[in-house]
């Protein structure tokens, strides 16, 4: 129990060099290109989750917005995997990190943003400024539109980090009192084990849920900009 409750979240160090992009590239291995005409039941399976969150999230897409497919799959499959490999024992979760969140959300919120300013440049600029604003309030929108604007690459980085480590931090604790109430009390010690295994099932489907979250407000972003 004095274990650094943080300690999982520092980044792994193999004689002195940080592992951090081997463990960002392992989930690849987890999606295997098909090589046979007749794939088998996992990569069937794969390939019918992937089609499936495609046609969700690229129906409300024009024809632009689609080109945008490959990125916006490959971003939920990392997202996903990574926080999946996360909740394996003595294992690192990349995106509990907020600096590589950033690294993902930035780029792709800048994308979408340069992408409306490119060829909706009149729409992008309403957004600062809505129809019947009163003269006074004007300054003042703008001042808080721009502000709005700015922070959603920190909202979307933000949320994903807060939820995949508050997550850990719980199946931590759990996990610590339940080895500590084993020599104390044996049926205590067995209910807060069944906790832990529904917190760990419950982890599961939050590791999915934010992987999609993430995915569909960057998609909902782009929506706007396209």
């Amino acid at each position: 129990m004095n274990e650094n409750l943080f300690s999982s979240f520092i980044t792994p160090v193999v004689m002195g060099l940080p592992i951090v992009i081997a463990i960002v590239m392992f989930p690849s291995i987890m999606f295997p290109s098909p090589s046979r005409l007749i794939n088998n039941r996992l990569i069937s399976i794969q390939q019918w989750l992937v089609q499936l969150t495609s046609k969700q999230m690229l129906s409300i897409h024009n024809q632009k917005g689609q080109t945008w497919a490959l990125m916006l799959m490959s971003l939920i499959l990392f997202i996903g995997s990574t926080n999946l490999l996360g909740l394996l024992p003595h294992s690192f979760t990349p995106t509990t990190q907020l600096s590589m969140n950033l690294g993902m959300a930035i780029p792709l919120w800048a994308g979408t943003v340069i992408t409306g300013f490119r060829y909706k440049t009149k729409a992008s600029l309403a957004h600062f400024l809505p129809q019947g604003t009163p003269i006074p309030l004007i300054p003042m929108l703008i001042i808080i539109e721009t502000i709005s604007l700015f922070i959603q690459p920190m909202a979307l980085a933000v949320r994903l980090t807060a939820n995949i480590t508050a997550g850990h931090l719980l199946i931590h604790l759990i996990g610590g009192a339940t080895l500590a109430l084993m020599n104390i009390s044996t049926i205590t010690a067995a209910v807060t084990f069944i906790i832990l295994i529904l917190l760990t099932i419950l982890e599961f489907a939050v590791a999915l849920i934010q992987a999609y979250v993430f995915t569909l407000l960057v998609s909902l972003y782009l929506h706007d900009n396209t």
